[in-house]
């Protein structure tokens, strides 16, 4: 219903109705929202996957309700993030910031749009796994069979694990960069992703 709500303000194009020539500050703020929102989700899945379910054996009737938690997340976090890409396309953007290096710039750019494909990744080879596992029924539909006696043979389980290493280099590149912005070249990089006005 939230989603559905938010998503009625996707219908026109967003942030339109100033001139063309009229250049964005902020982003939108449904997408500073979500970009926050997003950041303590993964921040949860990423650490609930490596510090518990990691170390917690199938057998431990306690690891249900972490792969539930951890399950739970992580779909919101992918419903999410294709709000975001909605929001994202139909919303006038501030210009990309710039480093005053091209090839830095460009790696921004790409660095922005790979979170997009590995954070896809990560949510569908999760949901692979939880399909080739029977997950579902076991995590949210009560079954009451165990679970697998582990998840090693589970092809869809190592492109997760690896999607979630990429995204770990991922975050922390966008912390330091965002650093780098703010307080080498004082760009007042922050404030983009922040509410106020737009232009």
């Amino acid at each position: 219903l939230v989603l559905c709500f938010l998503s009625r303000f996707c219908a026109p194009p967003l942030g339109t109705t100033k001139g063309k020539d009229t250049v964005m500050k902020r982003y939108h703020p449904i997408l500073v929202v979500i970009h926050w929102v997003m950041l303590v989700l993964i921040v949860m899945a990423w650490t609930s996957g490596q510090f518990v379910l990691e170390h917690t054996p199938n057998s431990d009737p306690g690891k249900i309700d972490a792969l539930r938690m951890h399950m739970t997340v992580g779909l919101i976090a992918g419903a999410l993030l294709i709000l975001r890409l909605v929001t994202k396309l139909r919303s006038e953007q501030p210009p990309h910031a710039k480093t005053g290096s091209a090839l830095l710039d460009k790696a921004g750019v790409w660095a922005h749009w790979a979170f997009y494909v590995v954070i896809l990744l990560i949510v569908a080879s999760g949901m692979g796994t939880a399909a080739f596992t029977g997950l579902i029924e076991i995590v949210f539909q009560g079954s009451g069979a165990p679970l697998p006696e582990n998840f090693d043979d589970v092809p869809p389980l190592g492109a997760h694990e690896f999607g979630a290493a990429i995204l770990f280099l991922l975050v922390i590149g966008h912390v330091v960069a965002a650093l780098y912005h703010q307080y080498w070249l004082k760009d007042g990089l922050f404030s983009r992703m922040w509410f106020g006005k737009r232009s």
